[in-house]
């Protein structure tokens, strides 16, 4: 038998291309994380090739190759591991805490219709105070030291997790917590086996949205009275003239919350695997 003969395309016809070309190689190992890089690193040859060709002076906004060696220097030094261990320390503390505090009154407000009623206006309206505004009460309560500084992040982070479980739980879809009725699932078995699945996955999001305003709130707590920290370090920048320095401490701040967001996602991934969701087939 012959084998059949390719058809001929069309002429000015372009091959086809599978479309899950793409797909399949954001699924090789370090597919996602080369993608993610695409973007900074475009930006950053362009404003490097922009400076170098005299388009751009880069007194204000200076080339990457300024504020990778800032940041080498700082890193040799010692200095940069210093002050992304104090923000590390106090964004771990307050997150803990705001997060769990979040959880506790979002579970009792979304659960409970009364404590809703009496609680959550007055949550709603704190909500809307500015971090800043925080900071000299704070101050006054519990001085200048780590704890004004953990408070301030933990206020940051409590209000967004206390939402999502809160909204999470009274979004619930009511035949749900009929169908346990009628399985005669004990008010325990009611929670762990139909409201604590279905409240999960918005809290896990609430989670990463509460870690990233603690990585904001820890700035403006370091900005207000800190030795060290990546806040200071902006604030040192700016004080003596040193955009290199801003801008790299900017950039810590950016890879520091990145791998922690990174972290989060991993260890809380496998509570929610059971999920069949749209984004595993896109």
């Amino acid at each position: 038998m012959r084998p059949a003969e390719a058809t001929p395309l069309p002429l000015g016809a372009a091959p086809k291309v599978p479309s899950k070309t793409v797909a399949t190689a954001l699924r090789l190992p370090g597919g996602r994380v080369l993608a993610g890089l695409v973007l900074p690193l475009f930006l950053a040859l362009a404003w490097e090739a922009a400076v170098r060709a005299g388009l751009a002076q880069g007194r204000l906004v200076p080339p990457p190759s300024r504020v990778l060696a800032t940041l080498w220097g700082l890193a040799e030094s010692g200095e940069l591991w210093t002050h992304v261990l104090a923000s590390l320390t106090r964004v771990a503390a307050g997150f803990g805490f705001g997060a769990l505090a979040g959880i506790v009154v979002g579970a009792v407000t979304g659960t409970l219709p009364l404590a809703r009623q009496l609680v959550d206006p007055s949550l709603q309206a704190l909500r809307a105070i500015p971090s800043i505004a925080w900071v000299p009460l704070f101050i006054l309560w519990f001085g200048i030291f780590e704890a004004s500084k953990i408070t301030l992040i933990a206020v940051g982070v409590f209000f967004p997790v206390y939402l999502g479980v809160a909204g999470a739980i009274a979004g619930v879809d009511r035949k749900l917590i009929e169908v346990g009725r009628v399985f005669r699932l004990s008010r325990l078995a009611l929670a762990r086996r139909i409201l604590l699945p279905a409240v999960l996955p918005a809290t896990l999001v609430a989670l990463r949205t509460g870690l990233g305003l603690g990585f904001m709130f820890v700035a403006a707590a370091e900005l207000l009275g800190a030795s060290e920290g990546l806040g200071y370090l902006l604030l040192d920048g700016q004080q003596l003239g040193k955009p290199d320095q801003i801008v790299a401490a900017i950039l810590a701040f950016a890879g520091l919350g990145k791998v922690c967001d990174a972290l989060l996602v991993g260890l809380t991934a496998p509570l929610a695997r059971w999920q069949d969701t749209a984004r595993d087939t896109l």
